[in-house]
């Protein structure tokens, strides 16, 4: 694969993204008006209702699985230089676990974009699933504890500004970048580690009943004294980590490896 296409996978993959993380955004501030649950598949399947909706859907399908090819690389190939320590090792697993994510993601996407996608069981089939297997119990907590793991993670990656490591000196220099990089991975991590709190409680209970979406996170924060202010407060965070994927569609340092790395640095 040539460079400039690589490029182009990785960059196309975060805008993709972030209209994502926007179309989520947009369902948590007007869920009154249109409807819907403010997540991930439900933003997709609002796009589809729209003018060209298949067309729209089909290109956030491609887009996303251009992002998974970046988070490989990442992942398996060590793009971004991590130590071969317990921590670089660690980090190199929570993006393989982000490409297989978005694959599901953009499988979805595709097969509504062709007409033949169903429903899901969402976070409680899967919880459901997981419960289902031999130790699922303890699996499914462990999943759990990984999303609160990978939360506090993401909120220190923000607030601790470690992902200007990566981006070029043009974004690391402004002020409403930086504003926004900061509220939105903050925000994207919060609701990340309520909803692996859902999940290990739902382990916990034995119930995957009590597993949870984004949606549901953001409504648990409603429930709170002034929860309407958290709720959007939150809503806008989302928002502001879809400007944070589009930043970094433009500003990343994207670094193609090779297949040395892939074959000599593997975490598996």
């Amino acid at each position: 694969m040539s460079r400039s296409v690589f490029q182009w996978l990785a960059r196309t993959g975060y805008v993709a993204r972030g209209v994502v993380f926007l179309l989520v955004s947009a369902l948590a501030l007007f869920s009154g008006i249109a409807g819907g649950k403010p997540d991930t598949k439900s933003a997709l399947d609002t796009l589809l209702s729209q003018p060209f909706g298949r067309v729209w859907i089909s290109l956030i399908g491609v887009g996303l699985l251009g992002f998974v090819v970046w988070r490989m690389a990442q992942s398996l190939g060590n793009a971004d230089n991590h130590k071969p320590d317990a921590k670089g090792f660690a980090v190199r697993a929570a993006l393989f676990g982000s490409a297989i994510i978005y694959t599901g993601l953009a499988c979805y996407a595709f097969a509504h974009a062709f007409g033949f996608g169903t429903g899901t069981g969402g976070e409680k089939g899967l919880a459901a699933w997981t419960m289902s297997q031999p130790f699922g119990r303890y699996l499914a907590g462990a999943v759990g504890i990984g999303l609160i793991v990978g939360g506090v993670v993401t909120i220190a990656k923000g607030v601790r500004r470690k992902y200007e490591r990566y981006l070029d000196r043009e974004a690391t220099d402004s002020k409403l970048i930086t504003f926004t990089c900061v509220y939105g991975l903050a925000a994207r991590g919060a609701l990340f580690a309520i909803v692996g709190g859902f999940l290990l409680y739902a382990a916990f209970m034995f119930d995957p009943d009590h597993a949870g979406s984004m949606a549901d996170a953001l409504a648990w924060l409603h429930q709170f004294p002034f929860g309407g202010v958290i709720y959007t407060l939150a809503a806008v965070g989302l928002a502001s980590f879809g400007m944070y994927n589009f930043i970094e569609g433009r500003y990343r340092l994207v670094r193609q490896p090779e297949m040395s790395d892939v074959a000599g640095r593997s975490p598996c």
